[in-house]
């Protein structure tokens, strides 16, 4: 118990720490114009506006910014102060949202408060993926929808290798200060101790999701995400977006 008490509390200072800058790094803020059209496209599978929607491990809002500007009404949460904080100024002034300094595997909502919940890159963080999963589906309504973007960062896929190995001799001649992402020796750190240690894939987390009860639950493309970040960057940017398997996922509650 100790022990996942301190991992959980190591993860809150890791993203905590890195709240002022993290919209600096590439990959976290979401240029508007194709790349927002691109992330935006999946949530057309939470259902028409306006939906109750649960925004998990929000961060500092780029997410939040997306799925509230299609019209739903949002309850954004995050357990890390700094990012909320960074997320409220972002947002500050606007109808239908609220932010909520909470626990993404203990959200202490109603049940079946929700239409869709969705989250960007948080499952891989869980650390108790089973009570997490179980209270997601807890407080859907039936027929809500899950959407999950996320990938597996333990290791590049095989045709990113040596677009890896160009980043990380690139990060030796002229270190980006912003990026501290899956290439940190903290990052890394954490990410040996979690139950996704082994790499967050969808055939790891589509049968776990089933045990807690979701049904139909299917990857669709995240390629178009990337294509729209290469757009506009330049070389060691497109190669970062080269490196690691990423998926989307939908799942649902059912009726």
């Amino acid at each position: 118990m100790t022990a996942n008490h301190d991992l959980v509390e190591d993860i809150r200072d890791y993203w905590s720490r890195r709240a002022q800058t993290f919209d600096l790094a590439f990959g976290h803020h979401i240029a508007p114009g194709p790349e927002a059209a691109a992330w935006a496209a999946p949530m057309a599978h939470l259902g028409a506006a306006p939906a109750r929607v649960l925004e998990l491990a929000c961060g500092t809002g780029e997410v939040t910014q997306l799925v509230h500007g299609l019209g739903h009404d949002v309850t954004a949460l995050d357990f890390s102060e700094q990012m909320l904080a960074v997320a409220r100024a972002k947002h500050a002034g606007k109808p239908r949202l609220r932010f909520i300094l909470a626990d993404a595997q203990n959200t202490m909502e109603p049940e079946a408060s929700f239409d869709a919940i969705l989250c960007r890159h948080l499952v891989w963080t869980l650390t108790d993926p089973q009570a997490a999963f179980a209270e997601w589906f807890r407080v859907l309504r039936p027929g809500g929808r899950l959407l999950v973007y996320d990938g597996d960062w333990t290791r590049p896929r095989p045709s990113g290798r040596l677009a890896a190995w160009i980043l990380a001799r690139w990060e030796q001649i002229a270190p980006d200060p912003y990026y501290d992402g899956a290439l940190s020796v903290r990052h890394a750190g954490i990410m040996r101790r979690l139950p996704f240690s082994q790499g967050l894939t969808f055939a790891r987390i589509a049968p776990v999701l089933q045990q807690a009860g979701f049904a139909d639950v299917r990857k669709i493309p995240h390629d178009p995400i990337a294509r729209a970040q290469r757009a506009n960057q330049g070389l060691r940017n497109r190669l970062r977006t080269r490196v690691y398997r990423r998926f989307i996922l939908i799942a649902e509650k059912p009726h």
